[in-house]
């Protein structure tokens, strides 16, 4: 057991990595371009491999591939937008919150019933989260968000309903068909905006977007591994070492400063995210 926990540990780091990257390369290059290059690189594995493009292209129900790839890779492009403009940990915990947002998907689109137990840890994530998205606006308004800071909160959002559509897809699909839908349309979202505001990279700035690029394919491939052992729990606990990682690189390389107010709504997501993973992790008493 103790294998797939640290695969699944390490997918979290190499996720944190990517976003710490992505923060260096967003210097000069937009989001957009940064996640265009990103997609393209995933790409590169199902293109490559004739087994895996024929993986790729089986399906049973195309629209639950569509809903994934859409919702997933437009969140990415808000995730990336967002690492541009405000701190790359402040960014990554608004993205890794997205499964407090899949609760109510789930609810809508699958019919799963709310556990009373997720109540709290609900509450908490979303007080957390506007504690991160004000506290560091001096002593101007409380009910202030900035532009990005939407932003990266709608990549949560949009997450979670990608999370949702993951969780029905796998009824009937194959990993790798919804690996290559994400990637696919991930790619036509971000490309618009990628072209609009491409900027010829440097060879350093090449070789930040190459790094981003592998990282995301063996992170996303340790992840899909580690999946068919560890427990939703030890999943979402797990997954949370790529907020941590990210604002500690943050603050020791790119010299973030957390409002004390941020640093409590950083804490409170947190254990929110965890309540809602061990939640819907634990059985419910038959009634």
């Amino acid at each position: 057991m103790r294998r797939p926990l640290l695969l699944m540990a390490t997918s979290a780091v190499l996720f944190a990595l990517m976003a710490f990257t992505a923060k260096m390369a967003s210097a000069h290059l937009s989001g957009s371009q940064v996640a265009f290059i990103r997609f393209i690189i995933m790409m590169m594995p199902v293109l490559a491999v004739p087994r895996l493009a024929r993986k790729a292209v089986e399906y049973q129900r195309l629209d639950l591939l569509l809903y994934r790839g859409v919702f997933g890779g437009v969140a990415v492009l808000l995730y990336f937008v967002a690492i541009e403009h405000i701190p790359v940990g402040i960014a990554t915990l608004f993205n890794y919150s997205s499964p407090i947002f899949s609760v109510p998907f789930a609810a809508l689109f699958l019919g799963e019933k709310v556990d009373r137990r997720l109540v709290l840890p609900l509450i908490a994530a979303l007080t957390g989260l506007f504690f991160v998205a004000t506290g560091n606006h001096g002593d101007g308004p409380l009910l202030h968000f900035s532009v990005w800071e939407m932003v990266g909160v709608g990549s949560s959002v949009l997450s979670g309903a990608a999370l949702t559509a993951i969780r029905a897809a796998r009824r009937s699909e194959g990993s790798w068909s919804i690996y290559g839908s994400f990637s696919l349309c991930g790619l036509l979202a971000t490309a618009p905006f990628a072209i609009a505001t491409f900027r010829r990279p440097t060879s350093t700035e090449w070789l930040l977007l190459a790094f981003i690029g592998v990282s995301s394919v063996a992170a996303q491939l340790l992840m899909t591994w580690a999946y068919r052992w560890v427990t939703n729990l030890q999943a979402g606990v797990l997954s949370q070492l790529t907020v941590v990682t990210s604002m500690l690189l943050g603050v020791i390389f790119l010299g973030d400063r957390l409002a004390p107010l941020q640093l409590l709504g950083a804490a409170l997501t947190l254990g929110g995210v965890v309540g809602v993973a061990w939640s819907q992790s634990t059985p419910r008493a038959v009634e």
